[in-house]
């Protein structure tokens, strides 16, 4: 039995999993407890579960991980999680301690087909690397490449790529962007926040994704809408320029939040035209399988297929 974690800012995810099943989970509103240690001992007290007789635990943390992989600390949420202190107070195996999107990337990869939604059939080579991206706050990437019958996760930071502007009206949200940040990163631009931007940038007023997108549905003609666009045109292009980099023809994967709302919309928007428009590499980026990963539990299914033994 296997204790799986999908820690963020603001909610926790924790399951059980045996045999490659996750037999329960439950959610947690981290604001509740006032470190994570805390909410543990709730998740056990709750499914009465003696953590002494696990096996083992990866825990996903949505924030940088030490060097040594023994502890971390959560980005927007002051909590530091040693693995050590937690096997000392429960009883565990040291739990394995990863990056949230490296657990998301991996539990896109073995999704089953029922929790993916194909945007483009392409050629996929079974040994090749596959690519995941995912747009939400930020812009999460990571590479995975087979290994045995598991994965190897390498985490990237392609979002911090520099943007390269396609056409004069990506150009313009360039400088747009340049006035306020100086160096414009993708992540500028395909992120929940890049989404808010390029609506400002189009003449709408200041307004969270959430809104962006909704105004989007309502008035496809407008602001909103035209920002939906423009943001699914310029995701496309950064996540066709990523996968020729890495040569994924595993297949790319969209993981993030943003992809999993707006897949309704996906499929008719100028994501795919910029994903394969690579000129002379086109046929290339046409090959790669694409698809979009929606299962809600993505990041816990992840932890779960990790290793779970850490330092």
């Amino acid at each position: 039995m296997i204790l799986a974690g999908d820690i963020g800012g603001t909610k926790t995810l924790l399951g059980l999993a045996q045999d490659g099943d996750l037999r329960l989970d439950r959610r947690y509103a981290n604001a509740d407890f006032p470190d994570f240690g805390s909410l543990l001992a709730a998740f056990f007290s709750d499914t009465r579960t003696d953590p002494t007789r696990l096996d083992g635990a990866c825990l996903a943390l949505a924030g940088p991980i030490a060097d040594d992989g023994a502890s971390a600390r959560l980005t927007n949420l002051p909590w530091t999680i040693d693995a050590a202190e937690l096997a000392q107070r429960f009883g565990l195996p040291p739990p394995c301690l990863v990056n949230d999107f490296a657990a998301a990337a991996v539990g896109a990869v073995t999704s089953p087909a029922d929790q993916l939604l194909d945007l483009q059939a392409g050629e996929p080579l079974a040994t090749a690397p596959r690519l995941v991206v995912g747009a939400g706050t930020g812009l999460g990437m990571a590479i995975l490449l087979p290994n045995g019958n598991g994965w190897r996760c390498i985490p990237g930071e392609g979002g911090h790529v520099a943007f390269a502007p396609a056409n004069e009206r990506q150009a313009a949200l360039w400088r747009f962007l340049a006035q306020r940040h100086g160096r414009v990163t993708w992540e500028r631009v395909v992120s929940g926040p890049g989404l808010s931007a390029i609506h400002e940038f189009l003449g709408g007023g200041s307004l969270s994704p959430e809104q962006v997108a909704e105004l989007a549905t309502q008035d496809p003609a407008g602001a909103a809408g035209q920002a939906l666009d423009l943001f699914l045109e310029t995701y496309g292009a950064f996540a066709g320029d990523m996968a020729l980099a890495c040569l994924a023809r595993g297949g790319v994967f969209l993981a993030g939040g943003i992809a999993a709302r707006l897949r309704g919309r996906l499929a008719d928007s100028g994501f795919l035209a910029a994903f394969n428009a690579k000129a002379g590499h086109a046929a290339i980026a046409a090959r790669m399988p694409v698809r979009v990963a929606i299962d809600p539990l993505l990041g816990l299914h992840g932890a779960m297929r990790l290793p779970a033994t850490g330092s």
